[in-house]
C-alpha cells in the first residue's frame, strides 16, 4: 500500500500542466491552459487545465480530475500504477506500507518478474550466439522479419537440451524455486535423468509483456517435430492468459493515439503487421477472445476489428467473438470482421497486397450488424414467411444483449426491414412482459392514501454534492455520515458518504489532494466514471447549495420512510379486519 503522505507530497510537487502537456498539446489561455480533449473526438478545444487548482476539466465530455486521475484515464492504469508512472517521471521511488502477508506476496511476485527478465535476456543472447541459432534465424528471415523488429519484440531462442535455462538462471535453490513459480521449469520426480527441466526447448521465444512492459510469460514456436507447435507459459501469479493480449504493450508504445485495434490469431501476425507499419494489432494467448479482453480494448479504442480465416473454422471463431462483443456494443463503439482469402494469414496478405490495401480492407471490413444478419440469413429461407419468422426469433435474444441506446434501436430497425414486421411489433417482442408481471392483489382501501412518491434516481444530486465537497472540503465538518445520511436509499450515496468521511478527516486538503485520496479507495474508479456525467459547480454559493442538497436527500428519505410506515400500518389493519370476519369454529 502506498502511504497517503507520499501521495499528498507527490501531488504537491508535480505540475499537472507538465503531466498533461507531455501527452497532449496544451496552449496557454489567460491563467489556464486549453487544448483538444484526449478523451473524446472534437474539433474545437473544450479541455481546460487550471494550474492554480491543479485540476483538469473537459466542458465537452465532462472528464475531470487531478494529475493522478488524468494518468489513470489516459494510460488506462489503476491507481497504484498511475502513482508509479508519475513518480518514475520525476525520478522518485514509491514507498510501500504492507502487511507481512502482502509483503511476502509482493516479494514472491517480484522474484518471478526478475527471473522472467533474466530468462528473456538469456533467450535473446542465444539467438545471437548459440551454435545452433542459424535454424532460428533462418526461420525468422523466411517469415520476412528484420533484425530491428526482432529486437523491438525481444525475440529469442531456446536451444535444444533439457537444462540450458536451468543452468544459466537457476544458480541457486532460490532461483530454481522462482523459475518453477514462473512456469519456466517443469518438475517431474519420476524422470530420474531430468527431475527438473526447461519448459521451452528448441523453440523461437516470444516474450509476453503486461501493460507496464514487464515480461510476465513466454510463447514458444517449435523448430523441430515436437508437439505442440505453439506453447505458452502456464498460469502463474503474474500471468493470467485469459486477460492478457500479446502485442498490446507494443501497440500502445508505438502508436501516439490508438484509434483502432486489430485482433489476429498469432504472434507472427502481430509482428509481421507491425513491421509493415500496422502496429495496432494484438493476439490472444491460446484462448478465444473473451469479454474481459474486449472490455479492456474498448477502454483504449472505439473500434475493434477481428481478423479471421475465411473458412468455416474462421466463421465459427467469428461468431464466438460476436457473442462476446455484443454486450459491449454501446453507442460510439464499432466492431468489424475481416475475413481473409483461403490459404492466407495477415502476414502473407500484407506482404502480397501492401500496407495501404490492407488498411483499406480493415476500414471496409464487415460491420457487426451485417455479419449478424448475414450469418442468421444463411440458416433460413429468406424467400419464405416461415424463414423470415425464424430469423426474427433467432435474432431477438441476441439483440436484447446490446445495451440500450441508438445502436440497439438501429438494429431493431434493420430487423424490421429484413423481416417485414413493423417496428412497433418488433419492439414489443424485444421487451416481452415478464411472466410474473401480472397485476398483484391490491390492499383494501380502508383508509385514504398519501400520494405515491416516485423514487428519484439521485445520481445528479449525489454527484453534485461530491463536486461541491471537492471545492470546499471543510464545509462537511458538522455532518454525521454514519447517522441519518447512511440510511438514504439513493444511487451513488456510498460514494458521497465516503467523500464526506475523507473530507472530514482531511478538511484542509486541496481539491487535487482530496481527489487523490478518493482515487485510492475502492470507489475511485466509480468517481472517474461519474464525474464524466456531471458539471463542475461554480464556487459561488457552494455552502448554500450543498446544504440544500443534503436537506433534499434527508427530506426525501423521511417521506419515503413515512410512506413505508403508512403502508405497513395499512397492511396490519387489513389483516386484522380479515381475522375479525372469520366465524368462530363450532364446538
Amino acid at each position: 500500500m502506498i502511504p497517503q503522505g507520499f501521495i499528498d507530497d507527490l501531488l504537491a510537487r508535480v505540475d499537472i500542466v507538465d503531466v498533461i502537456d507531455a501527452r497532449t498539446t496544451l496552449k496557454k489561455t489567460g491563467k489556464n491552459y486549453s487544448g483538444l480533449c484526449p478523451f473524446h473526438n472534437e474539433k474545437t478545444p473544450s479541455f481546460s487545465v487550471e494550474p492554480d487548482k491543479q485540476f483538469y476539466y473537459c466542458f465537452g465530455c465532462g472528464a475531470g480530475g487531478n494529475a493522478i486521475g488524468f494518468v489513470m484515464n489516459y494510460e488506462n492504469l489503476d491507481f497504484p500504477d498511475a502513482i508509479e508512472n508519475i513518480a518514475a517521471q520525476m525520478g522518485i521511488e514509491v514507498p510501500r506500507e504492507e502487511s507481512s502477508v502482502s509483503q511476502k506476496v509482493r516479494e514472491k511476485n517480484q522474484s518471478i518478474y526478475d527471473v522472467l527478465q533474466q530468462s528473456a535476456r538469456y533467450y535473446q543472447a542465444q539467438l545471437r550466439q548459440h551454435p545452433q541459432r542459424l535454424r532460428a534465424v533462418e526461420y525468422l528471415k523466411n517469415r520476412g522479419l528484420s533484425g530491428e523488429i526482432a529486437r523491438d519484440f525481444a525475440l529469442g531462442y531456446a536451444p535444444p537440451g533439457w537444462g540450458n535455462l536451468l543452468e544459466a538462471v537457476g544458480s541457486n535453490e532460490q532461483q530454481k524455486k522462482a523459475l518453477l513459480n514462473a512456469g519456466m521449469l517443469i518438475e517431474n520426480p519420476d524422470n530420474k535423468n531430468h527431475p527438473l527441466y526447461d519448459r521451452f526447448r528448441d523453440r523461437i521465444i516470444y516474450p509476453i509483456r503486461d501493460s507496464r512492459g514487464r515480461i510476465i510469460a513466454f510463447g514458444g514456436r517449435v523448430l523441430g517435430d515436437d508437439k505442440p507447435k505453439y506453447l505458452n507459459s502456464p498460469e502463474t501469479p503474474v500471468f493470467h492468459k485469459g486477460e492478457e493480449l500479446y502485442g498490446l504493450y507494443e501497440a500502445r508504445k508505438n502508436t501516439r493515439k490508438l484509434e483502432r485495434i486489430v485482433i489476429v490469431e498469432g504472434y507472427m501476425d502481430v509482428i509481421a503487421l507491425a513491421q509493415n507499419d500496422i502496429p495496432y494489432c494484438v493476439a490472444t494467448l491460446g484462448t478465444a477472445t473473451s469479454t474481459a479482453h474486449l472490455r479492456r480494448l474498448f477502454k483504449l479504442v472505439p473500434e475493434v476489428v477481428f481478423c479471421f480465416d475465411g473458412d468455416n473454422a474462421g466463421r465459427d471463431a467469428a461468431w464466438r467473438a460476436f457473442e462476446q462483443v455484443l454486450p459491449l456494443m454501446e453507442d460510439g463503439r464499432t466492431a468489424r470482421f475481416l475475413f481473409l482469402p483461403e490459404g492466407e494469414d495477415p502476414d502473407s496478405q500484407v506482404r502480397r497486397i501492401g500496407k495501404s490495401e490492407f488498411v483499406r480492407n480493415l476500414s471496409e471490413a464487415t460491420q457487426l450488424a451485417e455479419f449478424f444478419f448475414e450469418s442468421l440469413g444463411k440458416k433460413v429461407d429468406m424467400n419464405s414467411l416461415e424463414g423470415r419468422a425464424s430469423l426474427g426469433k433467432m435474432a431477438l435474444p441476441h439483440i436484447r444483449k446490446i445495451p440500450a441506446g441508438i445502436y440497439h434501436q438501429l438494429i431493431l430497425d434493420q430487423l424490421s426491414s429484413i423481416t417485414g414486421v413493423d417496428l412497433q411489433t418488433i419492439q414489443a417482442m424485444d421487451n416481452p412482459t415478464p411472466p410474473d408481471a401480472s397485476p398483484r392483489p391490491q390492499l383494501v382501501n380502508t383508509v385514504s392514501r398519501p400520494p405515491v412518491i416516485k423514487k428519484k434516481t439521485g445520481r445528479s444530486v449525489c454527484m453534485k454534492a461530491v463536486n461541491l465537497i471537492l471545492l470546499k472540503p471543510d464545509m462537511v465538518a458538522e455532518l454525521d455520515e454514519n447517522g441519518e445520511l447512511a440510511k438514504i436509499d439513493s444511487p451513488d450515496i456510498d460514494l458521497l458518504l465516503q467523500v464526506i468521511a475523507l473530507a472530514k478527516k482531511y478538511p484542509s486538503s486541496s481539491t487535487p489532494e482530496l481527489l487523490g485520496r478518493i482515487y485510492a479507495t475502492p470507489l475511485g474508479s466509480q468517481l472517474t466514471q461519474l464525474l464524466s456525467k456531471e458539471q463542475i459547480t461554480p464556487e459561488e454559493g457552494v455552502v448554500q447549495e450543498f446544504n440544500e442538497i443534503i436537506n433534499h436527500l434527508l427530506h426525501t428519505q423521511r417521506r419515503r420512510l413515512n410512506h413505508h410506515n403508512w403502508l405497513e400500518e395499512a397492511r396490519q389493519k387489513v389483516k386484522s379486519s380479515r381475522i375479525d370476519q372469520i366465524p368462530p369454529e363450532e364446538s
